[in-house]
């Protein structure tokens, strides 16, 4: 078990899964808001390396996992032009929204969404071109069983490409990051979002999720080839990338 596995929103009396839900319906709405505000908008930037990964591919049939509101997703649509997208969440809440999005910018026919649990979906082996992630992973409950699901899935020779929150390596940066998650983060979450105890959940597992050399060992053995890592923003954000 990864340290970040043992950490729920909530408290221990919950499986960790039925939090994690809970607490992205909750915060679904102000979601957007605060996650574009808190990174100043460099979220963007982040999924966009992510997504150009993959142009030299072209996958036609791509997976996002822990899709949330759709961001990624969207972006990977105008970008990628695969036939068809799905983007799946535990979350009704932020798929929702996800949906309106997607409607108002008229990609229904490119992009569907639907409730999945990560860790046991529904779709059968060799389903898709391409499996993307953007910060979701470090919520999975058993973050091995996921990373073998999004392996299982992906069709061979086809691509994963990753972004998650990560903790950086090098002063300044890390003094000046575990000060901005410690007290700004949790503080202007609570203003907006009514919630604490998702953005200090949200510090607590980004310090604890395995980053670097340590996550593409984790990727290769969930079976994934050429896995390989490239910190971003001085180490706020990682992209993963690897193959099957």
């Amino acid at each position: 078990m990864y340290k970040q596995e043992e950490i729920k929103p909530y408290g221990q009396e919950v499986a960790k899964e039925q939090q994690v839900e809970q607490m992205f319906d909750n915060i679904a709405a102000t979601y957007d808001k605060l996650n574009h505000r808190l990174s100043w908008d460099i979220d963007k930037g982040w999924r966009r390396k992510a997504i150009k990964q993959l142009v030299p591919h072209k996958p036609l049939s791509i997976l996002d996992i822990a899709t949330g509101t759709g961001d990624f997703a969207i972006m990977a649509a105008q970008m990628l032009h695969p036939l068809q997208l799905t983007g799946v969440d535990i979350s009704e809440g932020m798929m929702n929204i996800g949906r309106e999005k997607v409607e108002r910018l008229g990609l229904t026919s490119v992009i569907s969404f639907a409730k999945e649990d990560c860790l046991h979906l529904s779709y059968e082996d060799n389903s898709f071109d391409a499996v993307t992630a953007a910060f979701g992973i470090r919520n999975f409950a058993d973050l091995d069983k996921g990373l073998s699901e999004m392996y299982r899935v992906l069709k061979p020779g086809g691509h994963l490409s990753i972004v998650e929150l990560t903790t950086p390596v090098s002063f300044p940066m890390k003094q000046l990051f575990k000060f901005y998650s410690h007290t700004i983060l949790p503080a202007y979450g609570r203003m907006i979002s009514k919630d604490e105890s998702a953005y200090h959940y949200l510090t607590a597992t980004i310090e604890a999720f395995p980053q670097g050399e340590l996550m593409t060992e984790i990727l290769k053995k969930a079976g994934f080839t050429d896995a390989k890592f490239k910190r971003l923003t001085f180490g706020i954000c990682t992209m993963y990338l690897a193959t099957k």
